[in-house]
């Protein structure tokens, strides 16, 4: 039995996945919303609205539906991996197995990055759908123990359906954010006058276009920063709950510190990572001294708070300052 207000594993995943579809909810809800006040705004009709929030939707449908299936096969061949099998790689096809057993969950496809920087991800729909992507680096710098650990880590992504929230909610964000885009380049151009125009001609309705105009820009302004800012606050608590997900499978919370502390610090860049790709790796694949970096908002909780939750777990005492000064450097 449970100690009072301590979640079990189980319990932590039901209440991830409650998140999940509460974050589509909202996302998806602040894109309607989004699109009436757009639809108004141009049009200067009740109707344009409507029309305007059927289209974000349909187009946010058949984006996510692209992603739900070919998701995964866009973000690997985007990142160059190619598919491994037990002749050609044994070593990682025989820890893959093990995790795949320790998880309970169907072998997924394999797949090597040919990268010196150290990093994985997994990807897919869902558990029958599923492939895991480590790059060279990965497995030529890491022991099998550690190994394990980013696995482990892995697999408790696909087991907690992270990685499905990960491809829809990127397609809703992104949706949100072309939204944006259309309508301040829209109004900069000056397309919004004819709709404004149009409605004093119907019934001097022309003030409320104004107000759907000066909200839409407040929303076109506001509503990406708030959508990214929910999706990362979500996703780094997923990455805290695989760490603790990976400790169950392995029972070795060793393996995957040394593993994070080793990810973390090493200086080696990962040129196949992108914006759109970042926050599927285990490890942050952006260094802070890479000029790409700039602008950009965390999307891992910072590595040494990862270890450190980790060493709690067998007690040891947090990282000491010369190990902070080597993690935070690149982070």
């Amino acid at each position: 039995m449970n100690a009072p207000g301590v979640q079990s594993f189980y319990q932590q995943i039901a209440a991830n996945r409650r998140r999940s579809l509460l974050l589509v909810v909202v996302i998806t809800a602040l894109l309607a919303v989004f699109g009436f006040v757009i639809g108004f705004a141009v049009s200067g009709r009740w109707e344009g609205g409507i029309v305007a929030v059927v289209v974000a939707l349909v187009v946010a449908l058949l984006m996510t539906s692209v992603s739900y299936f070919a998701g995964d096969s866009i973000v690997l061949a985007s990142s160059g991996a190619r598919e491994v099998n037990e002749q050609n790689a044994p070593q990682l096809m025989n820890v893959v197995r093990e995790m795949a057993i320790a998880a309970n969950l169907p072998m997924p496809r394999v797949h090597v990055i040919n990268d010196t920087a150290p990093n994985a991800f997994a990807t897919g729909r869902d558990p029958a759908h599923a492939s895991v992507a480590v790059t060279t680096g990965l497995l030529d710098k890491l022991d099998r123990e550690e190994l394990q650990g980013v696995l482990a880590h892995e697999f408790s992504h696909v087991r907690n359906l992270d990685i499905r929230f990960a491809l829809l909610v990127a397609v809703l964000v992104g949706s949100i954010a072309l939204l944006a885009d259309f309508f301040l380049r829209f109004t900069f151009w000056g397309g919004i006058s004819g709709g404004n125009r149009s409605s004093r001609r119907e019934g001097g309705g022309g003030g409320l276009v104004i107000v759907m105009i000066v909200v839409g820009l407040i929303l076109a302004i506001v509503a990406p920063i708030v959508a990214r800012a929910v999706q990362l606050a979500v996703s780094r608590q997923r990455e805290y709950l695989a760490d603790a997900s990976s400790v169950e499978l392995t029972r070795n919370p060793y393996g995957l510190e040394r593993a994070l502390a080793k990810i973390g610090s090493d200086k080696e860049v990962l040129e196949v990572a992108n914006r759109a790709t970042q926050h599927l790796y285990i490890v942050n694949p952006i260094k802070k001294f890479e000029a790409r970096a700039s602008g950009l908002t965390s999307t891992h909780p910072p590595i040494v708070d990862r270890i450190n939750r980790l060493r709690a777990l067998t007690g040891q005492a947090p990282v000491d300052q010369q190990s902070l000064v080597a993690l935070t450097a690149l982070d």
